[in-house]
């Protein structure tokens, strides 16, 4: 990929729209760009003043693609950091190629994915992990992950990490500066200074680690398990939480025979809601396949819903022990995680028997999917399982795994520079670990970077950005 190229792309979804932004950005870019434009108003698009727009015309020769309004940015003062110029243009498909194709006659050539973030990068306009953000940005679909991205993309991680690098970096100039006053036996570095910035390190580093589990679930939706029998209403309740006929219901048993997911936002945070086959002793394969599947999912859910017929319970005061047992089980396997609790189907039932329920089983939720009578109920519920404090504080929270596995290594090295310090390691021994320790930090603000790091991270990014 060569940096000195004039590249092109569509900046906005490919397809038919109102309108559509080509976006051009490299040494040429007004260039090209002056070749193709005809101004209304007669001016020259090269000697406009920069963050400028103008009505005109793109021309191939004499004739007239469409009537577009560019948009001029001149360096340094541009997204990429390089000259860039943008046309608005209508959203026809055969309007967007003809100027693409008219660019590239003209000197440009096609960017690649997240070629022009990759030059912001490459410029000094942001660092990489603000650039990673940018596809977090686009790529969030609630009030939480939308919220993250903006935090990390205004530089709120990679600011933290890079205060904490300067710091240490400093000491490690000192220490290194030591190793050439060996024979002098002199201390640059204070280590009682040194100890309490390791310490303060460390403390950040385990904190933001932390944080990786809940930005993780609030970037990518929390997934959550619904499990019982068959025929107690799983799949409805599916639907009335999504609003929509999402799952088929019958009243045959065991009609969900694999997993069922859809998503919905609630209260600005993901929820990826599971419908799973009805946990029973089968012997029809592929059911015990689906039921297999159920406690996979439920592995990886972050809470579990538990469903349980009422009207079964009402009808039979051994069955609500038999419940009461099967509740244990669950709570033993998945300890860690909140267990929702509810009777369904309660719009059967007397107000006797609901009381019988409520104090028969503790933290018992009723319910009727059928109806919707308790759904809100249950979605606040949920919501209420969210901490989602550390969000609304606007404090660091880590979403990148690239990130996550980069903040391990460095607190791997900052204990063994702690180690180092607890048991008097000579300066040049400390100096190793330090300069490891600034290495992972450097890599996830990109001071440190390699083309194979670059590739990996801008592939995944959409083309025109």
């Amino acid at each position: 990929m060569k940096h000195n190229e004039t590249i092109v792309a569509l900046a906005t979804p490919a397809g038919a729209g109102a309108i559509a932004v080509i976006r051009l950005s490299g040494e040429k870019a007004i260039e090209i760009a002056s070749e193709i434009f005809t101004s209304v108003s007669g001016k020259v698009l090269r000697e406009q003043k920069t963050h400028t727009v103008h009505l005109g015309h793109v021309k191939d020769g004499e004739r007239v693609i469409d009537e577009v309004l560019a948009t001029l940015f001149k360096n340094p003062n541009s997204y990429t950091g390089e000259d860039v110029v943008e046309f608005s243009c209508h959203g026809s498909n055969y309007i967007q190629q003809e100027i693409i194709q008219l660019c590239l006659r003209k000197g440009a050539r096609m960017a690649q994915a997240g070629e022009f973030t990759l030059r912001a990068f490459l410029n000094g306009k942001m660092d990489l992990s603000q650039a990673e953000a940018v596809a977090d940005l686009i790529a969030s679909d609630s009030e939480a992950s939308h919220q993250l991205a903006m935090n990390q993309m205004r530089g709120g991680f990679s600011s933290e990490i890079k205060k904490l690098r300067e710091e240490l970096l400093n000491f490690a100039s000192l220490i290194e500066l030591e190793l050439d006053f060996a024979e002098e036996d002199v201390e640059f570095a204070n280590r009682d200074e040194f100890q309490k910035l390791i310490t303060r390190i460390t403390h950040v580093l385990k904190s933001l680690i932390d944080s990786f589990a809940t930005g993780n679930v609030l970037k990518n939706g929390i997934p959550v398990a619904i499990v019982g029998e068959p025929n107690v209403g799983k799949s409805t309740l599916l639907n009335a939480l999504l609003n929509e006929e999402r799952a088929i219901v019958s009243d045959i048993a065991g009609t969900t025979r694999d997993t069922i997911e859809d998503e919905i936002v609630m209260g600005g945070i993901g929820f990826r809601f599971i419908d799973t086959a009805g946990i029973r002793k089968t012997t029809d394969t592929i059911e015990g396949l689906g039921i297999k599947k159920t406690f996979e999912k439920m592995e990886q859910a972050q809470v579990v819903v538990f469903l349980v017929d009422s009207t079964q319970l009402a009808a039979d005061s051994e069955a609500i022990d038999t419940f009461k047992v099967e509740i244990e089980k669950i709570k033993n396997k998945y300890p860690q995680k909140p267990l929702v609790i509810i009777a369904n189907k309660i719009d059967q039932l007397t107000s006797n028997e609901i009381s019988l329920l409520t104090s028969s089983i503790s933290n018992l939720s009723l319910l009727s999917a059928k109806t919707g009578q308790g759904v809100e109920e249950l979605k606040e519920k949920l919501l209420n399982f969210v901490n989602t404090g550390a969000l609304r504080n606007n404090e660091t929270i880590v979403t990148n795994t690239r990130h996550y596995d980069a903040l391990l290594k460095a607190l791997e090295e900052i204990l063994k520079v702690q180690e180092g310090l607890d048991s008097g390691l000579s300066g040049d021994l400390l100096a190793i670990d330090i300069r490891q320790a600034l290495y992972y930090f450097g890599e996830i603000t990109g001071e440190i970077s390699n083309d194979e790091l670059l590739g990996n991270i801008f592939a995944n990014f959409c083309i025109g950005k």
